[in-house]
């Protein structure tokens, strides 16, 4: 089940991902700590019911958080 309650800093984390910016450089951007852009990750998998990177980006473009 899909809990589409996204976070603003989830949508930007998520952007950047799509964008293929590394854990690093996606805290450095944000000013945020590793463990925060892994955390970050760690929810929008949980929430958006997904696996991994793939398809994290996947299901950002089919629910409307991602643009082509």
């Amino acid at each position: 089940m899909i809990n589409a309650s996204i976070s603003q800093r989830e949508l930007e984390v998520l952007n950047l991902i799509a964008f293929e910016y590394t854990a690093k450089e996606i805290a450095d951007r944000l000013y945020i700590s590793i463990n925060t852009v892994k955390t970050h990750k760690r929810h929008l998998q949980e929430k958006l019911d997904v696996r991994n990177v793939a398809g994290l980006v996947r299901r950002g473009f089919e629910l409307g958080f991602l643009a082509a």
